[in-house]
């Protein structure tokens, strides 16, 4: 039998962590060796999730630990205020970062790269682990050829810190390679409430929708003469993000360096 995966869980009480106990306590490829959570207290990681206990106690502190645990794998969903930090400390012990937490910049995704070679291990750093939204922005990469005028509007709960979402970011990013940068509109259009067209990339244009009962959907618009193409993916639970999650757990222990986007592990 291949030996189990052992993973971590960083945010373990948070929404998304909480899913990710689950997937590990119920997979039979992966171990639950360590579940972190600042404010859960001392309780069973496997009662936390609502199911039996696992024999986990959810730990306060990240660094102790990864150095009591040695996991294979951190999964990590907290904040942009932790998830630098986290992805460091990861690193040190020699566990493959898999971050679900956007607000990275280049500059220091290049040097969690650069940390990750030195230690010989991979990690990854997704703000999607959505395969149905992978295949979305594939989808208008690959229309962006065809049709260079193009919106994108996303939406999510109002709780939501950040915005534009990490998705729309990755797919404009994924547009804007295969597209010049064209500034759509009328050339003499002026924003009589400031902020009604929305943020500006790469001449196109972001739109944050922020309400309550929404979980996460996107539509990427693109116009041409006399019609236009929709592309939209609708999210309507977080447990729908963990076979991505199985996924890139799996994959990470393949790969050497850091990898920014899920959409490289689905090749």
């Amino acid at each position: 039998m291949t030996e189990r995966i052992r993973v971590a869980v960083a945010g373990a009480s948070g929404r998304m962590g909480r899913e990710v106990v689950k997937l590990v306590l119920t997979d039979p490829e992966l171990e639950l060796a360590a579940a972190v959570a600042r404010s859960a207290g001392p309780v069973d990681a496997g009662k936390m999730v609502g199911l039996e206990e696992c024999g986990v106690r959810v730990a306060a502190e990240l660094e102790e630990a990864l150095a009591a645990a040695k996991p294979d794998v951190l999964v990590d969903f907290t904040t942009p205020q932790t998830a630098v930090r986290h992805t460091e400390l990861s690193i040190l012990y020699g566990a493959r970062p898999v971050i679900g937490t956007t607000g990275f910049t280049p500059e220091q995704i290049a040097e969690l790269d650069k940390q990750c070679r030195q230690r010989g291990i991979g990690g990854l750093i997704a703000p999607n682990f959505s395969i149905g939204a992978i295949l979305m922005m594939r989808f208008a990469a690959q229309a962006a050829k065809y049709f260079p005028h193009v919106e994108i509007i996303e939406y999510h709960g109002d709780q939501k810190l950040d915005a534009p979402s990490g998705t729309s970011i990755k797919t404009a990013e994924l547009i804007a390679q295969n597209r010049q940068e064209l500034k759509q509109g009328n050339p003499n259009e002026h924003e009589t409430l400031q902020g009604a067209r929305g943020g500006y990339y790469d001449g196109f244009r972001i739109h944050s929708v922020r309400l309550p009962g929404v979980f996460a959907q996107q539509e990427v618009i693109f116009g041409a003469f006399g019609q236009t193409l929709k592309i939209r993916h609708d999210s309507y639970e977080r447990a729908g993000y963990m076979p991505g999650v199985k996924v890139a757990i799996r994959k990470v222990m393949e790969t050497s360096g850091l990898v920014y986007g899920f959409e490289h592990f689905l090749d």
